[in-house]
């Protein structure tokens, strides 16, 4: 069985009015994927998260959620002295969203100085692949964040894949040359970059989708693959085969919240288990396109489709 450890913050969600009826839940960019990601291998891919909580209330309760939707939580460190962030979120009439956030204290931000960090570590040679985005990477103090491109440099020379999805949100970062400094010095060793082409463009000019695929592989990424909203995904593999694979048809778009979260854990589940990559943008087209169609970051289980089991 493929194992993929995914590095990454989840925080507490809240969603509805200002000064009005709120929902409450959790959600952020790895842990959605993880979520989606195993719920819909059927149990052929062991998943694996890696992030740092407290030992409130709320973070016992997202564990017990977790552990439900079948992901390991063996390498999610608990933290006494902090909780997890917090984020709201507001649609408007298309579905489309905006955050306001509080996670600068929060216990994943502190994963690297953990005292049993070093376990993970250890842990993380065991996997075949390791899976974070730019978020990832953003909420860490400057030096941990340093330590942690290193550290998966290291991972990915000694045969573990890097998959990585770039997820650009210029407010936590302190320029978009930081970010340029940072994404270069890892993208060289990824195995699999898993893109959006409005990201690329805001932190690199890109022209068109294409003009990303050719900097990514410049830069050595083995595989790319560049979302394009309801335009789809194209993309280029380590055999120089490409493509594009046009989105599911939507009637109506409910909350676009986790929509590339949703792609990435479908395009996962192909690669995982050796697909080819039309197929494996097929899968994530279809469970992208479920996934906008509920509210919130993460949909019920009983929403999630188990259309995937043909692909495993």
């Amino acid at each position: 069985m493929k194992k993929i450890a995914m590095i990454g913050e989840c925080m507490i969600e809240l969603s509805g009015e200002p000064f009005g009826s709120m929902v409450q839940t959790y959600g952020g960019d790895t842990l959605n994927t993880a979520t989606y990601l195993a719920r819909v291998s059927n149990k052929q891919i062991q998943v694996h998260y890696v992030s740092a909580l407290g030992t409130d209330q709320l973070s016992e309760g997202m564990l017990s959620a977790w552990r439900q939707d079948h992901i390991h939580t063996d390498f999610v460190l608990q933290d006494s002295t902090r909780q997890p962030g917090l984020y709201l979120i507001q649609l408007d009439k298309q579905g489309e969203r905006t955050f306001l956030y509080w996670r600068n204290q929060s216990a994943a931000r502190y994963l690297l100085q953990h005292i049993d960090y070093s376990k993970v570590l250890s842990a993380l040679a065991q996997m075949e692949m390791i899976y974070l985005s730019g978020i990832s990477l953003a909420i860490l103090p400057e030096n941990d964040r340093l330590k942690l491109v290193n550290q998966l440099i290291g991972l990915a020379q000694k045969g573990v894949k890097i998959a990585f999805d770039t997820n650009y949100r210029p407010s936590l970062w302190q320029s978009a040359e930081e970010t340029r400094q940072i994404y270069s010095a890892l993208l060289p060793y990824v195995d699999l970059a898993l893109v959006t082409f409005d990201d690329e463009q805001a932190l690199w000019k890109d022209a068109t989708p294409q003009a990303t695929i050719e900097r990514l592989t410049q830069l050595g990424v083995k595989n790319s693959v560049v979302k394009v909203g309801k335009d789809g995904a194209i993309f280029s593999d380590v055999a120089k085969n490409s493509g594009k694979v046009t989105a599911c048809e939507v009637k109506k778009v409910v909350d676009t919240t986790s929509a590339g979260d949703a792609f990435n854990a479908g395009f996962l589940n192909g690669y995982l288990q050796d697909k080819d990559f039309t197929t494996c943008c097929q899968q994530g087209n279809q469970l992208a396109a479920v996934v906008i169609q509920h509210k919130g970051a993460i949909i019920s289980r009983s929403a999630t489709p188990h259309f995937l089991t043909q692909f495993n």
